[in-house]
């Protein structure tokens, strides 16, 4: 894989953590951590933008309708009353 050089400036106390986390042993230099907080962000990122997406797809799945918690519930204790009866 490709890489590019970076300078990138940071404070003394942000130089301290990284020193510290290379000296617990998790990374072996400054680039190794720096590219795993990318990587971490990027994971980050693209879980949110899943539930952005999902969010956006029920705004637009029409208009919502009257939530029902007591029919909600008989309804879950009748379906998994019938699966456990077909378990036995």
């Amino acid at each position: 894989m490709a890489t590019v050089r970076k300078t990138i400036t940071v404070t003394d106390q942000q130089d301290k953590w990284i020193k510290a986390q290379i000296e617990g042993g998790d990374f072996t230099n400054d680039s190794e951590y720096i590219r795993n907080l990318i990587r971490r962000d990027q994971v980050t990122q693209s879980e949110i933008d899943a539930i952005r997406s999902e969010l956006i797809k029920g705004e637009q799945s029409g208009i919502p309708r009257a939530f029902d918690g007591d029919l909600f519930k008989e309804e879950m204790t009748a379906k998994h009353a019938a699966a456990k009866q077909g378990d036995t």
